[in-house]
């Protein structure tokens, strides 16, 4: 079993961290959290009080961050924890952030022996708690086949991308592909209700249909119709507005750069910003079910 530090234990990175725990690893965690920290080290792992002290003599380094600028900061700007890091030790940054800050990082680690992978992940805090996630990696293949079983112990699906970078841009794709899927699914569903359908009924209907889809199908977005979705919990939980709303940044800096027209993700960009601005930047992404809502 290996010995880990794990930096970032939120909503995604705590239950991470926990089923790293309940593989058998030897996991020491860090967050500026006390709270969090204490529901993972409840679960069996160690707390520190730094991020050095979790990396101290670690086989592999695990951070799960909010923003591209955090993790450019922990690891070379102010934390510069990149000079704590043992050089044969496997840096694997979870974050969701631009494919120029995991390059960022791969270069500054490069320059010191330390070889780094991004690698992003899909599912949602269910499928983190669950072991379910989907790791999306970019970097050299001998790492890739290092990281495999620690990722695994996480996620039932782990796919290489590419080079560094790579698990950056295809994270960024495929996120832009649920808040499309999300607002049209919210779209359809009120449409019906405005016509006199009851929601449960059109979503069963639709999922036997050409317009079945992932949120449809695991994430409905209308309250009542599936019980453990966020919307019908008040929205709580789940993937906020504001971290869709930093993915379909990411997603359209990233068109801005190659040129690529992105319509549709423009125009989601669009809704969730002015979603967030309208006080529900806290609360899951299925809640653009809202916007048409005519009662709001």
């Amino acid at each position: 079993m290996a010995t880990i530090g794990f930096i970032g234990v939120g909503n995604m990175g705590g239950p991470m961290a926990i089923n790293l725990v309940k593989a058998g690893h030897q996991v020491k965690v860090f967050d500026l959290s006390a709270e969090l920290k204490a529901k993972v080290v409840s679960q069996g792992a160690e707390g520190v009080d730094s991020p050095q002290a979790a990396v101290a003599n670690a086989e592999f380094v695990i951070s799960m961050l909010p923003s591209g600028p955090i993790v450019e900061s922990l690891y070379i700007h102010q934390d510069k924890l990149l000079d704590a890091i043992s050089d044969t030790a496997l840096v694997i940054d979870c974050s969701t952030i631009a494919p120029e800050n995991a390059i960022n990082l791969f270069k500054a680690a490069d320059a010191k022996g330390i070889t780094t992978l991004d690698a992003p992940v899909s599912g949602g805090v269910g499928g983190a708690t669950a072991g379910t996630l989907t790791f999306i990696v970019g970097g050299d293949d001998d790492a890739f086949a290092r990281a495999k079983p620690i990722l695994s112990a996480m996620g039932k699906n782990v796919f290489h991308a590419g080079g560094h970078g790579a698990g950056q841009t295809a994270k960024i794709c495929n996120n832009m592909l649920l808040a499309i899927h999300m607002v049209g699914t919210a779209e359809a569903l009120q449409l019906g209700v405005d016509n006199g359908l009851d929601p449960k009924v059109l979503s069963d209907i639709m999922l036997q249909s050409s317009g079945r889809n992932w949120s449809l199908e695991l994430y409905n977005p209308y309250p009542g119709v599936m019980e453990t979705a966020p919307a019908s919990q008040d929205y709580a939980g789940g993937f906020q507005v504001n971290l869709m709303n930093k993915d379909l940044g990411l997603a359209m800096e990233a068109a801005l750069k190659s040129q690529s027209t992105t319509p549709m993700g423009t125009l989601a960009k669009s809704l969730y910003s002015q979603h967030g601005r309208n006080g529900w930047g806290m609360k899951d992404f299925s809640s653009i079910q809202r916007w048409f809502d005519k009662a709001e």
